[in-house]
């Protein structure tokens, strides 16, 4: 079975599906740039870490407890009662996220290009995106260009032009971004849920070409050699928010692949 849409597919958007998803995405894209990088650059894949803290109440409904005052001392020999603190717990979860560094060995592994593959958590508030920007703004600092896959389409865009600026595209669903260190700009590709995703040109040092990247071609081995035909059953309209034509799109679309009845 053959993946039933021309370009993304909005049901890997599932939650439950997704993270199999943009780890696979991620060795795939990383294989089919190997080829064209060699023999000055290599393509590794690399872990961004950071840790979600949160609190909690953790009192229970009914509790049966054994209580231990602690005794002070006084000049009159009378024991002080300590006052009851609400108690939380803390919580911390560290997160791993996958990206590919593009790297030149011969340099000492200098890093050359960074490829991010988004997640929710980058496109909403919170500390994942926090912790993503840092980690975009540190990859500029350093000299390093930057190529965002944004095939998500929940959540605020991580672009760096303006929402005015961004307006001026042509109709988009998802996005790639590729910010140049030298000469500074940013390139977009914008893409239709309609239509392929795109061969997009990455940026390695000035005095070399570009390489190309058919992220369509990654995207559908990807799912290809995926669990995704067994996982997406495509009952119901795909996940999140989506305007009526968009859905009836989608259902035409899977009528004609023969997931849907007449």
């Amino acid at each position: 079975m053959s993946c039933p849409f021309p370009g993304m597919d909005p049901y890997i958007e599932r939650p439950e599906i997704w993270p199999d998803f943009h780890d696979r995405l991620i060795t795939y894209l990383c294989s089919f740039l190997q080829p064209v990088l060699r023999p000055r650059y290599l393509a590794v894949t690399q872990d961004r870490l950071y840790v979600v803290e949160a609190d909690r109440p953790i009192w229970p409904d009914v509790s049966v407890v054994r209580t231990h005052v602690p005794r002070t001392r006084s000049s009159t020999g009378a024991v002080l009662e300590i006052d009851e603190p609400a108690v939380f717990e803390l919580w911390r979860e560290e997160v791993r996220q996958p990206l590919i560094h593009i790297v030149e060995p011969a340099a000492g592994n200098r890093l050359v290009t960074a490829i991010e593959v988004l997640s929710p958590d980058n496109k909403l508030a919170g500390a994942g995106r926090k912790s993503y920007l840092k980690k975009r703004d540190e990859f500029y600092e350093g000299g390093a260009n930057l190529v965002e896959i944004d095939l998500l389409r929940a959540g605020e865009p991580t672009v760096r032009i303006s929402a005015e600026q961004r307006a001026s595209l042509a109709p988009w669903h998802y996005l790639v971004a590729v910010t140049r260190r030298w000469p500074s700009r940013q390139e977009l590709y914008a893409i239709r849920l309609e239509r392929r995703l795109p061969r997009i040109a990455v940026p390695l040092d000035d005095e070399d070409q570009d390489v190309p990247l058919d992220i369509q071609a990654a995207f559908t081995r990807c799912w290809d050699e995926g669990p995704y035909p067994e996982l997406l059953h495509y009952h119901g309209p795909p996940p999140g928010d989506m305007p009526v034509a968009e859905t009836e799109w989608c259902e035409q679309t899977l009528r004609k692949a023969g997931l849907r009845s007449p």
